[in-house]
């Protein structure tokens, strides 16, 4: 399960996902949500791991389809939106606690006019057929009510790639709401960062919960990363509660989540592209410390 994290969390995504010692591609299922949707697309279409991250990179022997996507990330900064509010309906579902007071906030944003062609150009490119080879790969999105859908499950609203992965980003205030077989959906992020509790009762062992917006224990900070925190601190609440969930149902959740090095590395705005090789330079050091210590607090091996 990949959370999500904008354009600096999907590059430290890419340094994890090579960092785990064995194919994702191999996991039964594969979740990915808003920058961890856009991963879960390019290992559902069967790319490597190293192939992602050198493409991230810029290294030799990166996938070329990944390349090309990575340089034309969106701004820092998301363009002055229209004053109508399509999400305002997670207001209500707040008020009736259907979701989390931060949901219920993001309803009070403004109709996001960010260029989402890029990412159905990624879906269009990775899978020209509509979907990707992996029999069980899920985009996570939402109705403007706060009702999670994983696009590409079974009963989901049939989808193309590109349209399932621009839905999963649909970041309110950001991008508009995304239209998938006539339902607007907003980024699944808005609801949940990972959506690991989407796994209860699926016949489902152990989870990888791979979370750029989350910090079991909390995470300290000064200056303007203190805003970036609170945000993370709600965040971290759902993941907390989703990994209880999961383990008191018998399944063993591997936590995989930024340190300190990496925190500092992304600063304030997770959307700040000029960021990047500092946090790609940053992960691939504290990468393989962060998945070894993930597995052992859990008595396995990666």
């Amino acid at each position: 399960m990949l959370g999500c994290g904008g354009t600096l969390g999907f590059a430290w995504t890419a340094a994890v996902l090579d960092a785990l010692g064995w194919d994702p591609r191999e996991a039964d299922v594969l979740v990915g949500t808003s920058a961890g949707a856009e991963a879960v697309a390019m290992l559902g279409a069967g790319i490597p791991a190293k192939a992602i991250l050198d493409a991230v990179v810029g290294a030799p022997g990166g996938d070329a389809v990944v390349a090309a996507h990575v340089r034309r990330m969106p701004g820092r900064l998301p363009p002055v939106p229209f004053p109508r509010w399509p999400a305002a309906g997670l207001v209500r579902a707040a008020l009736r606690r259907d979701v989390d007071t931060l949901a219920g906030l993001a309803g009070l944003l403004p109709r996001g006019r960010g260029d989402a062609s890029w990412l159905r150009e990624l879906g269009d490119a990775l899978a020209p057929d509509g979907w990707v080879p992996h029999p069980a790969t899920w985009l996570m999105a939402a109705d403007p009510a706060g009702k999670r859908i994983a696009l590409g499950s079974p009963g989901a609203p049939p989808a193309r790639l590109g349209e399932a992965i621009a839905a999963s980003w649909a970041i309110p205030g950001w991008f508009p709401p995304s239209v998938v077989d006539g339902h607007p959906l907003v980024d699944g992020g808005t609801v949940s960062p990972t959506s690991a509790d989407f796994l209860l009762g699926h016949d489902i062992g152990e989870v990888v919960l791979i979370a750029p917006m989350s910090s079991e224990g909390g995470a300290p900070a000064r200056g303007a990363a203190r805003l970036e925190r609170l945000l993370r601190t709600a965040m971290t609440r759902r993941v907390d509660d989703e990994a209880r969930r999961l383990r008191a149902a018998g399944v063993r959740v591997v936590r995989i989540e930024p340190g300190p090095a990496d925190l500092a590395a992304m600063g304030a705005n997770f959307m700040d592209g000029r960021r990047r090789e500092r946090v790609l330079a940053t992960a691939m050091r504290t990468a393989p410390g962060l998945v070894a210590d993930a597995f052992e607090r859990e008595g396995v091996r990666a």
